[in-house]
């Protein structure tokens, strides 16, 4: 493994560096976030601006890591744990794969479960649509869509405009928000629009 690249690479997506672990609730969010993507890559004694520092002890953090994966983690994960020398310094790679068992749960310091997805080199908490839409993706039985006026009007809006989240399009069809939320998943399950999800907003654009 070419750990010099990686690390200039930057993190993103699949990769983030840890310079220690300190909190089991913090490793979980980002493990879960990866499980819940497709998979990623822990740089542990690396900084976050990319200065190899070194495991100081790598029992310790192995400990940390295994018991976050397990014990805050739901379903439990289970991290690949690879050794890597740089400039005689010890980094501690993680790998967390794709999971099968969508969506994974965090334990989070308020005593609850949340679900976490990965957007850019953020784990950011899941909106009720990203999890339902993993939760369905998971299972093998497909999504059959017949177009009623409300998915027509969805995608005649997004010919004429860029964007829309859930507010307008609840307000356009004059239907709950629940409502709304099922046809947007659904849509997205079949590949006919795309979720665009960051820390303050989400919205959804055609495929």
């Amino acid at each position: 493994m070419n750990i010099r690249k990686l690390i200039l690479d930057g993190e993103g997506v699949s990769l983030d560096f840890k310079k220690t672990i300190t909190s089991c609730e913090k490793i979980a969010r980002t493990m879960v976030s990866f499980a819940n993507n497709k998979g990623g890559r822990l740089l542990i004694g690396v900084a976050d601006d990319g200065t190899i520092r070194g495991v100081k002890s790598e029992d310790e953090e192995r400990y940390m890591i295994t018991r976050a994966a397990h014990l805050f983690a739901k379903p439990a994960l289970e991290p690949i744990f690879e050794e890597v020398y740089y400039d005689d310094k010890l980094v501690l790679v993680v790998e967390i794969k794709a999971s099968d068992e969508k969506p994974h749960y965090a334990l989070a310091e308020d005593g609850k479960w949340w679900v976490y997805i990965r957007v850019k080199d953020k784990s950011i908490l899941a909106s009720k649509i990203v999890v339902d839409v993993l939760k369905r993706s998971s299972k093998s039985d497909g999504v059959l869509i017949e177009y009623s006026t409300k998915e027509k009007a969805l995608l005649e809006y997004l010919d004429a405009n860029p964007r829309i989240n859930i507010k307008e399009y609840s307000e356009l069809l004059k239907i709950s928000r629940r409502g709304a939320q099922k046809i947007i998943v659904n849509l997205a399950l079949s590949g006919v629009i795309k979720i665009h999800t960051t820390e303050k907003e989400e919205w959804y654009t055609a495929c």
